[in-house]
């Protein structure tokens, strides 16, 4: 798998398309840290990460991230997930070229040099950097 992020994007969008209520997709910082985001935004319920044990006789243990979706009258909180940012083109904005997402009822999640971000929260601080993901 080459973009993880988009992996993860993908089963979210795949999940909500069949109104299921849980989606578990393995760790790492960056989705887990896209989940939070998207927990403080409102659009999902909550993310946790998991321990599961590893099958065939091991006693291995990894963790992995369960995200809970969120539903309003039996649709999703998440009308369109859009990867922006893919290994094969980059995109990068300055600050003063932070994107409106749905005449800003929508989320951008920005890559910082202070961590990730939504476009309001970069705005604020005024930073700029690599175009993640838009959410609405």
């Amino acid at each position: 798998m080459t973009d993880p992020i988009a992996d993860m994007l993908t089963r979210i969008r795949n999940a909500q398309a069949v109104n299921k209520k849980t989606v578990v997709l393995p760790m790492s910082k960056i989705k887990y840290s896209i989940a939070k985001i998207l927990v403080q935004g409102g659009w999902i319920e909550k993310a946790e990460i998991i321990k599961v044990a590893a099958k065939k006789n091991s006693d291995s243990v990894f963790n992995e991230i369960k995200i809970d979706l969120k539903y309003r009258n039996g649709e999703p909180a998440i009308t369109s997930l859009k990867k922006i940012s893919t290994p094969g083109r980059r995109v990068y904005v300055n600050r003063n070229e932070l994107p409106r997402v749905l005449n800003n009822l929508g989320i951008a999640i920005i890559s910082t040099s202070s961590g990730l971000m939504t476009n309001k929260e970069a705005k604020k601080k005024g930073v700029g950097g690599e175009l993640i993901c838009e959410i609405y």
